[in-house]
Order: structure tokens, then C-alpha cells, then sequence
């Protein structure tokens, strides 16, 4: 997806884990993929360069669908379909 298209996402969840460093962030999204149902996307804001590898490899490891990062000003929204 281009950036566009994930800024214009309707997002069912979001979890802000900036003030987090790896492991916070993939547990934070876990948690929360937990509390949304198939099809559902969850946004999960970052400012650990970790996640931006972490997140991805898990959704796919788990069946969901990694739609995409967006890059901001000292942070990202990464942005994950639930299977």
C-alpha cells in the first residue's frame, strides 16, 4: 500500500507504544490483537527501529496481514490487518 492509502485507513485499534523499547511494542500489539476481531486493522505507533522489522515478521507468522509503515517525525505507524 502506498503511504496515502495507510494514512487513509480506517484503524479499529491503535496503540501508542513510544515510550516503549523492544519487546514493548510487539507486546503492546499482541495484547491488542487480542481485543480486535478478523479483518479489523490495528495501527501501533513506535519510535523503536526494532519493531519496524519485529511487527511484520510476527503478523506473518501468525497469519495476519502487514499492510505497511509510515514513517513520521520521530516515530512510525505501523499498520497490521488481523487474519
Amino acid at each position: 500500500m502506498t503511504t496515502e492509502e495507510l494514512k487513509s485507513l480506517k484503524v479499529n485499534k491503535s496503540v501508542d507504544a513510544r515510550g516503549t523499547s523492544c519487546p514493548g511494542p510487539l507486546l503492546a500489539a499482541k495484547k491488542a490483537m487480542g481485543e480486535i476481531k478478523s479483518g479489523d486493522i490495528l495501527e501501533v505507533l513506535s519510535a523503536d527501529e526494532g519493531t519496524k522489522k519485529d511487527i511484520p515478521k510476527w503478523a506473518t507468522k501468525k497469519k495476519h496481514e502487514y499492510l505497511g509503515t509510515v514513517e513520521e517525525s520521530g516515530y512510525f505507524k505501523i499498520y497490521v490487518k488481523k487474519g
